[in-house]
């Protein structure tokens, strides 16, 4: 899940200010840039789910164990910046009970994350019982007849990567990441690659890179430091190629999928030119332009739009209501609809939601949120766009950076005592509509 979507306005406002604003739009912002891939005709669709390490894995491993791990987002908790996360949902202690919750479900395909720390909690030293504990995840989920997709980079990276003297050269920017990135990827895919078809190397480095070095809530923890924030873009752009060659190199018939953060951005009234809208526009889509060549399918996770301008902005604190999400995201189906167009018509592939949910503690509201949007895809599907799959953000209310364990986004809540995953209303609906899609042979049936 993405930290751009702590305080999404304030990206029209920071980038703006900085004298960075993009007008007009560059060679590669000019859409639509090609034709939209057609629907051949009906083929397997992903119904799934996605998860993140962090948000779900116990650690496990205890203070002095040889392969105890810390991460950079650890730093942050210990530094008073960050809420405590804990045990999460025990994942990695007791990933069998996620497994019972995604069958009763009925996904065809599940999106989590491995770990980087824990499988290199020292630069070049590897915890070989926890390569061998991702590997395990993947062959139990294809027991249970579901496709791993593994994401291999989940916004957390090994505390050794953090430059205490030096914060510029953290993270993305540290000289040795590149290296020991390409070791680490090498080493999961060769291991997952008997189980696992789908790789994502990394999830929203859009959304992270802008937290990190403009808004200053992620680490390093920067303010407006544009020239940061560009290094960081080509960095994590550059580490992405070098990973799907990876990927490719190891198991060529797998699957690169992207996975970006797009909200969809509307014109703001006073907005002379365009100047915000085509701003934001360039952010959000700079590093997607710098990476989709390599993806055999462009992933992105869709919550809400926003408007691109100065009123957005000065409106942040009050949003609420039936249209509000209660993190304050404006609920927008028709948003998604329409960046699944832009995006088909601006790189022609395939493409996958590969996140959508809604925090909200009424079940009423989620099963609304989840029907309306698949609604709008299987709209885009009639027209002809590409669509290969849709995951629900997420399997059970769970951690969610900044905020904490407040927020609800799960299709089930854990209970505490056996760990067990129940599920709530909105699951049975998804499986409903999973099923739907089954028994009528179409991938993306009638979700009311």
């Amino acid at each position: 899940m993405t930290s751009l979507r702590s305080i999404p306005s304030l990206l029209t406002v920071t980038l703006l200010v900085s004298g960075c604003a993009i007008h007009p739009l560059g060679p590669l912002d000019k859409a639509p840039k090609h034709q939209a891939e057609k629907l051949t005709g009906y083929a397997p669709f992903a119904w799934g789910i996605s998860t993140s390490s962090l948000q779900y894995e116990n650690k496990a491993e205890m203070p002095g164990d040889h392969n105890y791990y810390i991460r950079d987002w650890d730093l942050l908790i210990q530094q008073g910046k960050a809420p405590v996360v804990g045990n999460a949902l025990y994942t990695w202690s007791d990933f069998d009970k996620d497994v019972a919750a995604l069958k009763k479900i009925g996904v065809t395909h599940y999106r989590f994350s491995i770990e980087w720390a824990r499988v290199e909690p020292q630069p070049g030293r590897y915890n070989e019982k926890a390569v061998r504990g991702y590997v395990r995840m993947c062959r139990k989920l294809k027991e249970a007849g579901i496709e791993p997709v593994v994401t291999l980079w989940h916004f957390t990276f090994p505390a050794w990567l953090t430059d205490a003297k030096d914060s510029s050269k953290t993270n993305w920017l540290n000289p040795i990441a590149r290296e020991h990135w390409n070791l680490y990827v090498s080493k999961m895919v060769k291991a997952t690659a008997p189980y696992a078809t789908y790789y994502a190397p990394e999830n929203e480095p859009n959304g992270q890179v802008l937290t990190a070095y403009i808004i200053g809530l992620w680490p390093p923890c920067h303010t407006f430091d544009f020239k940061g924030y560009k290094a960081a873009t080509i960095a994590s752009a550059d580490m992405f190629r070098d990973a799907a060659a990876r990927i490719k190199e190891v198991k060529p018939s797998a699957k690169v999928l992207s996975v970006e953060a797009l909200p969809w951005w509307t014109h703001a009234p006073l907005d002379p030119g365009g100047l915000l809208y085509n701003t934001v526009m360039h952010s959000n889509f700079d590093h997607l332009d710098r990476i989709y060549d390599v993806c055999d399918i462009i992933g992105f996770n869709y919550y809400y739009s926003q408007m691109a301008g100065p009123i957005s902005f000065l409106s942040e604190g009050a949003k609420h209501g039936p249209n509000f999400t209660m993190m304050g995201w404006r609920i927008d189906p028709k948003g998604l609809g329409k960046q699944i167009r832009y995006v088909g018509k601006r790189y022609g592939k395939p493409m996958m939601i590969t996140e959508n949910g809604i925090a909200t503690k009424s079940e009423q509201k989620r099963l609304s949120y989840l029907r309306e949007h698949i609604s709008q895809i299987r709209e885009t599907m009639n027209e002809g766009y590409d669509v290969k799959g849709y995951f629900v953000w997420s399997l059970a209310d769970n951690y969610e950076w900044h905020y904490g364990y407040v927020p609800k986004f799960g299709l089930s809540t854990m209970d505490p005592k056996t760990k067990d995953r129940i599920l709530k209303p909105s699951a049975y609906y998804y499986r409903k509509v999973i099923s739907a899609s089954n028994r009528e042979q179409k991938v993306m049936p009638d979700p009311r």
